[in-house]
């Protein structure tokens, strides 16, 4: 049975501040200046500006309000939300008619999670001015981010009109398409955004994820590699250039992108989990785990890890602790069908193929369009005698995936097992005219064959023996054998 591994390519969206206020009295001193964000104005000099200001006692009631909204968003460039929430609610009441003290008040509330007040201050500033094409952006990532992304569409659709310009509404609009899975339509957002401002580091990166999810992954790493090139600090554009390079299989210089990513963020949990993947396809399963123990010490409530980590266990022969690594996976997220079927298939691995089965059971309930879940149940199933089950499950798998060798070979197990001779003889010929190297469907054609009185049988056998020196031993498990 295969093992699917699952990696992670995280989308990104751009929330937005809105311009600062800049109607002071005159004359402009350093402090106006450095408040309204002039002169090069850092955060802290932008802070120190507006606090001044503030303070000073001789400022309008309006201009007080854009002193605290641009304090506002000085915090909020620097992280600290619950000061740039307070500054926001203090600009909304002295100047309740202030469109983008709401959309800066929403921007903080979505930093922090809170996408429901969030939407609730942007809604806000679009009544006070329906053409406030930032508030529409910032809006639609807030449903984008509760994965309503049909009405962060139509938000990012309305900024556009609003700003044709407005490359981070055409880049948002693209990662709301690709969480969507229309990769196609995501590009063309990507590529407008990249027109748009041809300096947008994350948009190639992101860009790059969508061919890498198309498969892709020639042109996934030329804009990585842009990506790169723009923000040679970005972690995460080594890290997703890396699931590219461990795509296409080239382990090596995916683990040279992994290591860069960790250089650059040490506490980078997924970066340790994808050179994991590349040094279990380079079957390193010893250098695998240590790499999987480390995500999960950064963070012990990433499912994925302990998955990944149970894969490497399997791997290695150690069914025990794959399944202990499957069921924390599980506990973590119980609608994981891919770690129910890979639990199954280390249960069947130990010749529990009952308990094999209620995980195929659990896996094809969650998705019940995978053909591989179907044909691992088939598999199950005739090992454990439940024939007629097994050849619909067989069935079931082909239909969803024509042509599949596997699917054909358990299909071919089922007859074989059920006496149909020819029919076995058959679907083993088709896999392995797919895969003309695969032991189980040359051993079990060469024991059909011998079976039905064919002497022919024997060189299918001999073949697979040298292929898989245990095959015959395998079979007799399965219960089957020549005599």
């Amino acid at each position: 049975m295969i093992l699917k591994r699952h990696v992670l390519v995280p989308f990104g969206v751009t929330l937005v501040f809105c311009c600062v206020g800049n109607v002071f009295s005159q004359p402009i001193s350093q402090e106006l200046k450095w408040c309204a964000g002039q002169d090069g104005a850092s955060a802290d000099l932008q802070i120190r500006g507006c606090t001044t200001v503030i303070q000073s006692g001789r400022e309008t009631t309006t201009n007080l309000a854009i002193a605290f909204n641009n304090r506002g968003t000085a915090y909020g460039s620097t992280g600290d939300y619950d000061r740039a929430i307070q500054d926001f609610e203090q600009a909304i009441r002295l100047n309740p008619e202030y469109a983008n003290a709401f959309d800066n008040r929403g921007t903080a509330y979505g930093s922090t999670g809170d996408y429901d007040r969030a939407i609730q201050d942007y809604d806000q500033a679009i009544r006070l001015d329906p053409e406030h094409a930032n508030a529409f952006n910032n809006r639609g990532t807030a449903y984008g981010s509760t994965g309503d992304y049909d009405r962060a569409i139509q938000d990012f659709e309305q900024a556009i009109r609003l700003n044709p310009r407005y490359a981070d509404a055409f880049y948002n609009r693209g990662n709301a398409y690709g969480s969507k899975r229309d990769y196609d339509r995501a590009i063309q957002d990507f590529d407008q955004a990249i027109r748009l401002n041809p300096q947008y580091a994350t948009a190639f990166k992101n860009r790059g994820i969508v061919y890498d999810r198309k498969g892709d992954q020639d042109r996934a790493i030329q804009d990585f590699d842009q990506a790169i090139r723009l923000n040679p600090q970005d972690a995460n554009a080594f890290y997703n250039r890396g699931n590219a390079y461990h795509s296409k299989g080239d382990q090596d210089r995916a683990i040279q992108d992994y290591d860069q990513a960790i250089r650059l963020n040490p506490h980078y949990a997924i970066a340790f989990n994808g050179r994991g993947n590349a040094y279990h396809s380079k079957r390193d399963y010893d250098r695998a785990i240590q790499d999987f123990d480390q995500a999960i010490r950064l963070n012990p409530k990433e499912a994925i890890a302990f998955y990944n980590r149970g894969n490497a266990y399997h791997s290695k022969g150690d069914q025990d602790r794959a399944i202990q690594d499957f069921d924390q996976a599980i506990r973590l997220d119980p609608q994981y069908p891919s770690a129910l079927y890979n639990r199954g298939t280390a249960y069947g691995s130990k010749g529990d193929y009952n308990r094999a089965i209620q995980d195929y059971d659990q896996a094809i309930r969650l998705d019940p369009h995978n053909a591989t879940y179907w044909n691992g149940r088939c598999w199950g199933r005739a090992i454990a005698g439940l024939l007629d089950g097994a050849l619909a499950d067989c069935n079931e798998s082909l239909r969803l995936r024509p042509n599949d060798p596997l699917a054909l070979g358990s299909r071919a197990l089922v007859h074989l097992k059920s006496g149909r001779l020819d029919s076995a003889i058959s679907d083993y010929d088709e896999a392995l005219r797919l895969e003309p190297n695969q032991p189980y469907s040359l051993y079990g054609r060469g024991l059909a064959k011998q079976k039905n009185g064919d002497p022919t049988g024997a060189a299918d056998m001999a073949a697979a023996r040298a292929i898989q020196p245990d095959i015959a031993e395998k079979f007799h498990g399965f219960g089957v054998q020549l005599h």
